[in-house]
């Protein structure tokens, strides 16, 4: 010992570098001087013991205040999660409080999924990259598995290193991914329902002491009562809002019934104050808050307020078309709404109501709807009043033009009927036979409707087939006309049979049978989608035709040769039928015509230029040689006649 110095002085500057916390080196510098003093072996012994102890007395009250702190935020993290959070904040709360509780690097939440063998990540808290929300880790491996199965916090120190557990390769490539090392599950239970684990984890290489261990496991079954909280509060909050929004809607309806009821009342009103469409329409602007537009079912303007604007006419049909089928109101893209006017089955009109009306959200509701509707029905009932006896005409028209398609009745009296009825017959007809394929008849029903009536025609449905009968002599061009309305309006396709024109009564029979013949004609040729008359069938109309007219058939295909013969003296035809007979061979043609191959190559260019490049394709080539055959037939008729009657005179 140092001369001067007293006994244990050295113990008392131990005991007072331990009263101010001194750094653990002055603890080692003091028994470092004693040394250098020349202290003895049994005072350099003692100092390093009375050092140890000093040290070991510090870190129990390190560890001692480490254990307060953590009780504390214990209880700080216990009065956070009494807060009344929803589920999701809930679970951020708990991992963050997880995470700062031990001071690691990561923390997440799973709840287990049972049925599918999996616990989804529900929250995490830290730095990361792979452990996101919906993350999906699997129950059959890791500290996890270990934790639910002991039904407390597993542990391990270097997660990717340790092998006294079941790994899983998917939490395996996460953990890699994440840079982790030391990693502690701790089971959330609340009585004898598992919820999920709560992981922390960090990146460096950590043990775990037991006053940590408690901590988690203490923080685990707080959170596991504060999550079966928040459900239940959630479930009891979901249930308050759903009474609150049926006793609203309740309470709405019960406005919007007594409002619907009070608007009918007042138009009703109006009828049997006697105003009619004028009055009604002027009424329904107020009611509907805008300019508004009656038509009837043939789409002719019947009433019409002020300012109403011009709209797209082929939308507005498609629409319609909707509408009356639907039976429902129906927006155009344009913001108009048409609304039928209907009574039973029967389309009386059309109410159409300008852009603008009402704002998005308001028309959109269940009440706006109804609101139109009841205008709507109004307008049917005044529609109905005054066209009563159309509306009992139209019935009749259909039963007239049904008698006319299967010839019941005399001609005289089918004719009284149509002049009772107002329907010009005398002028010439076509009869169109129009299938749609695909989608609901009803609606190619109503737009024939209004198609006859517009036209002034009649309309009747046999067999899934619209039957119209027009006023007009090309058939074909009338028939191209239904196919474009009708498929545009229905939005698929329309395959279309048509013959004509048909001057007398007795003949409608007898040419809806042909324009129904050329629309199975067409069907048989693949032809669907198309349209097609006797004389645009060629050959094959003037098969199907009840009255073939060979002359026309032999004009329409080879008329031009024919003419060309007449008036250049030319030998056009004769040179087809020896050009057919060869074979297609110019050269034989040429011999049996005793003129060169040159001059028959020129006729065959000629021909080209009257018949157009295609008379020599398989169909029309056809046609050609049965038109030559007819036109030979003819002629040899014709001068057996010619001799007969000759003869006869003589």
């Amino acid at each position: 010992m140092p001369e001067g110095r007293k006994p244990y002085a050295e113990v008392s500057e131990m005991l007072e570098l331990l009263a101010r916390e001194a750094h653990t080196e002055e603890f080692e510098r003091l028994v470092r001087s004693a040394r250098e003093a020349g202290a003895d072996e049994a005072e350099i012994a003692r100092l390093t013991r009375a050092k140890d102890l000093s040290l070991s007395i510090r870190s129990l009250f390190a560890r001692r205040q480490q254990r307060e702190a953590g009780l504390s935020a214990l209880v700080d993290t216990a009065r956070d999660l009494t807060l009344p959070y929803n589920l999701d904040t809930l679970l951020k709360v708990i991992t963050r409080r997880a995470r700062l509780l031990l001071g690691l690097d990561m923390s997440w939440v799973t709840f287990h999924a049972f049925d599918e063998g999996v616990s989804y990540v529900r929250a995490a808290d830290g730095h990361t990259s792979a452990i996101t929300v919906g993350f999906g880790v699997p129950m059959a491996g890791g500290v996890g598995r270990q934790a639910r199965q002991r039904s407390a916090p597993f542990w391990t120190a270097d997660y990717l290193r340790d092998e006294s557990f079941l790994h899983s390769e998917p939490i395996d490539d996460v953990v890699r991914a994440e840079g982790l090392h030391a990693l502690m599950a701790i089971p959330l239970r609340q009585e004898d329902t598992e919820l999920g684990n709560l992981y922390v984890a960090g990146r460096g290489i950590r043990h775990f002491d037991p006053d940590e261990l408690s901590l988690m496991s203490s923080l685990a079954d707080l959170a596991a009562v504060a999550i079966e909280k928040t459900r239940l509060l959630d479930r009891v909050r979901n249930e308050v809002v759903g009474l609150e929004l049926n006793t609203s809607r309740a309470m709405s309806s019960s406005a919007a019934e007594h409002h619907l009821r009070r608007v009918h009342g007042q138009l009703i009103d109006v009828v049997l104050e006697g105003g009619g469409l004028p009055a009604l329409a002027g009424e329904a602007v107020g009611l509907l808050g805008g300019p508004v537009l009656i038509r009837d079912q043939a789409g002719r303007d019947l009433e019409t307020t002020g300012g109403f604007p011009a709209l797209d006419e082929a939308e507005i049909r498609v629409a319609s078309l909707d509408a009356h089928t639907e039976r429902r109101p129906v927006r155009t893209a344009g913001g108009a709404w048409i609304v039928p006017a209907v009574a039973g089955q029967e389309m009386l009109g059309t109410l159409l109501l300008a852009p603008g009306a009402r704002t998005e959200a308001e028309a959109d509701t269940a009440h706006w709807s109804q609101l139109l509707v009841t205008v709507a029905q109004v307008t049917a009932l005044v529609l109905l009043m005054q066209r009563s006896a159309a509306a009992a005409e139209g019935q009749v028209r259909d039963e007239l033009f049904n008698d006319l398609l299967k010839g019941n009745g005399s001609a005289a009296k089918l004719a009284e009927r149509a002049r009772r009825l107002g329907v010009d017959l005398n002028g010439p007809h076509v009869v169109i036979v129009a299938r749609p394929e695909g989608g609901s008849l009803g609606r190619a029903v109503i737009w024939a409707s209004s198609y006859a009536h517009q036209l002034s025609g009649l309309k009747s449905v046999e067999g899934g087939c619209i039957v119209l009968m027009l006023p007009g002599t090309d058939a074909g061009a009338a028939a191209r006309a239904v196919s474009d309305e009708l498929s545009t309006a229905l939005g698929h396709a329309v395959t279309v049979g048509t013959a004509g024109p048909v001057k007398d009564l007795t003949g409608i029979s007898g040419t809806y049978q042909e324009a129904r013949c050329c629309l199975d004609a067409l069907t048989a040729l693949g032809g669907t989608g198309g349209t097609a008359s006797p004389r645009e069938l060629g050959f094959l109309g003037l098969l199907l035709s009840d009255s073939p007219n060979t002359g026309q058939f032999i004009n329409s295909t080879i008329g031009p040769v024919l003419e060309y013969d007449a008036q250049q003296r030319t030998e056009l035809a004769r040179t087809l039928e020896a050009y057919f007979a060869s074979a297609g061979s110019p050269t034989r043609a040429a011999e049996s015509l005793h003129v060169h191959p040159n001059t028959v190559s020129r006729r065959l260019e000629r021909i080209s230029e009257l018949l157009g490049p295609d008379w020599l394709e398989p169909a029309q080539a056809l046609e050609v040689q049965l038109a030559l055959q007819m036109q030979r037939t003819r002629r040899a008729l014709l001068r057996r006649r010619h001799d007969q009657a000759g003869h006869a005179i003589g």
